[in-house]
């Protein structure tokens, strides 16, 4: 622990971030652990998200210090994580074991999965396995490597969204993808409003989070992506030279900023093609690009058709 928080993110900068989360990914469990029981999960190829509803217990994984399990306990693990999660004690020389593995990569999955009798549970977790991404260009959690522990109260508490989450799984009615993103972006940003004040290290290992300068530039592609940006443009926004910008933004995203801001626009091209009834031209002048020709060119070759192709598509399968 440190005695002040680890981020510098500016308010207006972390509002226009978070506008640009989504949620794509869900595989989620009901996890009932009984006394005296352990529920082993495998790792899955998404990092997991582990919230305590209630009762007690420790959530165990290898080569670390036991995390305590107590109510409204969240601890997000890294992709491919193995974990244990265990109930109290009885006898601790007898537990038994019930080892599960995680579905790799299914959509919208739900499943109780139970150690002991299920009758009654001395701890219960849902846990969720979820891909997020800030406008589809950085995921999350990338280059998490240690779990993050976060302990909420009761007038704080993510219970109301999870079990709804749970609920919407299960029902599989119209509007259940929408519903589940929705609620777990909700879950999301409660975390990660927690940066602007948290003193857990964890905020340094998320890797927009631990560089301000990059996201003030992020933000400014994703609040205005019909701006003629420029690499010299983005690095005067943050406050570096350009070939510091370059290196750090190359460090976080992975990719050159160019890349990373038509992934930005053709997003929300997509998003306005499939929702709206603005013309091509229009879309293509809202995210940046003054002829049809070239706007056309950059979305087929994101996503493999025209960009009317692509509305009469999405119109078809609603």
């Amino acid at each position: 622990m440190i005695d002040q928080p680890l981020t510098r993110i500016s308010h207006t900068d972390l509002e226009e971030i978070l506008f640009t989360l989504e949620v794509d990914f869900v595989d989620l469990f009901e996890c009932v652990v009984g006394a005296g029981w352990k529920l082993e999960m495998l790792g899955s190829p998404a990092p997991g998200m582990h919230y305590n509803i209630s009762g007690g217990g420790r959530l165990i994984i290898a080569g670390r210090a036991p995390i305590a399990l107590e109510p409204h306990t969240l601890v997000i693990v890294p992709a491919q994580t193995p974990l244990v999660i265990e109930g109290p004690p009885v006898r601790p020389e007898n537990w038994q074991t019930v080892r599960v593995g995680v579905p790799a990569g299914g959509r919208n999955h739900v499943e109780r999965l139970a150690a002991g009798d299920g009758t009654c549970p001395q701890v219960m977790l849902v846990c969720g396995y979820v891909r997020a991404s800030y406008a589809g260009s950085l995921d999350l959690f990338a280059g998490l490597s240690t779990p993050i522990i976060e302990k909420f109260d009761e007038t704080t508490a993510l219970t109301p969204q999870l079990e709804a989450v749970v609920v919407e799984l299960i029902r599989q009615e119209i509007g259940m993808k929408a519903m589940t993103a929705t609620l777990l972006k909700e879950v999301l940003i409660v975390l990660l409003r927690r940066s602007m004040t948290s003193m857990n290290e964890w905020v340094e290992r998320l890797s927009l989070l631990q560089s301000p300068q990059i996201a003030r530039a992020f933000s400014d592609m994703a609040a205005r992506p019909e701006f003629a940006h420029s690499v010299q443009s983005l690095a005067q926004s943050a406050g570096l030279s350009r070939s510091a910008f370059m290196a750090r933004f190359q460090a976080v995203f992975g990719t050159p900023p160019m890349t990373t801001l038509r992934q930005i626009r053709m997003r929300h091209a997509a998003s306005l093609l499939a929702i709206g009834d603005l013309s091509v031209d229009q879309v293509g002048r809202i995210v940046g690009y003054n002829n049809r020709s070239g706007f056309s060119r950059v979305f087929r070759k994101t996503y493999g058709a025209d960009p009317s192709e692509y509305r009469a598509h999405k119109r078809q399968s609603r």
